[in-house]
């Protein structure tokens, strides 16, 4: 029996070295992208067993995702973060603005992929800034913060609007982009006319939780061993990365987006983060909607709900 209880032992402690060791490495796999041609992808009909295995253990390694050619009329924007990352932006003046929006993409996307957006804004009659995150897109770096080091970003892209004499500021995000406005806000005391948020998630776990549910894993403890792994990797405590205590701190009319249908952030999370925004706010879910553009998907209902938002 005595024996029969130190292996018993013996095994629990092999399964808790090993379950932190994966999560260790695909906690830091899912915080890094690399450029082309500093990883070796094989597509996903020419994997073999050993790759499957690899990527178990050892985690998948991701590409930062290319930009189109810069657009007509919009200029490129660089701007150099405290640790000396140069974040590209594209930006554009409309004629006789209303104010400026600044744009920021999600995880594992850029600024092409928020250009319908922009569009948009300038269309509505606004200057109109997209950002690259650190990590992601064209900016340099490689890591990925899921908005906690990119709160510096909005902050310098606020302070490049401000700095050209903008008065009117909006901060528009996506996912961990909704996140890292909050966040900027909380951090650095912005005082943006407006904000639109758009899915954003309520904590960093429950972000982990929405990543661990698209790929058909167990939650628990998943998404607690990779919250944790990731903010040690990082230098801080992921835990208390939660906008939905960032966004007491926004002192300004907000107008919060979500879908009905998004299986990454819950109907929990997204009453969680409203609850705790300050009057005024407004609330509008898109019916046919998951986890993804409302401007692209929805066009008609986010042009009006969102020029409604400004014009108010």
């Amino acid at each position: 029996m005595k024996r029969f209880f130190k292996i018993f032992l013996w095994i629990l402690l092999i399964f808790f070295i090993l379950i932190n060791f994966i999560s260790a490495t695909n906690a830091y796999k899912f915080t890094h992208f690399y450029n082309p041609g500093e990883v070796v992808i094989k597509p996903g009909n020419k994997k073999n067993t050993w790759d499957d295995v690899k990527d178990i253990f050892l985690g998948k390694d991701y590409i930062k995702k290319k930009n189109i050619p810069i657009p007509d009329h919009f200029s490129k924007v660089i701007i150099t973060t405290k640790d000396n990352i140069k974040l590209e932006g594209w930006y554009t003046d409309a004629k006789n603005p209303a104010g400026s929006v600044a744009l920021f993409h999600g995880y594992g996307e850029n600024k092409s992929d928020i250009l319908e957006e922009g569009k948009a804004f300038l269309n509505m009659g606004y200057n109109v800034l997209l950002m690259d995150f650190r990590g992601q897109g064209s900016s340099g770096g490689n890591t990925c913060t899921i908005g906690y080091k990119e709160a510096e970003d909005v902050n310098l892209a606020y302070n490049f609007l401000k700095n050209k004499g903008e008065k009117n500021i909006v901060l528009w995000g996506i996912s961990m982009g909704a996140a890292a406005v909050a966040h900027a806000i909380d951090e650095y005391h912005l005082q943006p006319d407006k904000v639109i948020l758009e899915m954003p998630f309520a904590t960093m776990e429950n972000a982990v939780e929405g990543q661990v549910r698209l790929m058909h894993l167990p939650e628990e403890p998943l998404s607690i061993l990779l919250t944790f792994w990731g903010g040690i990797e990082h230098g801080f405590w992921a835990f208390k990365v939660n906008p939905y205590e960032y966004v007491k701190e926004i002192h300004c009319p907000v107008l919060m987006q979500v879908g009905l249908n998004d299986v990454r952030v819950t109907p929990a999370e997204r009453k969680e983060v409203f609850e705790n925004l300050r009057q005024p706010k407004q609330l509008v879910i898109y019916n046919n909607s998951g986890h993804e553009s409302l401007c692209k998907k929805e066009p008609l209902k986010w042009l009006a709900s969102v020029s409604a938002f400004l014009n108010s």
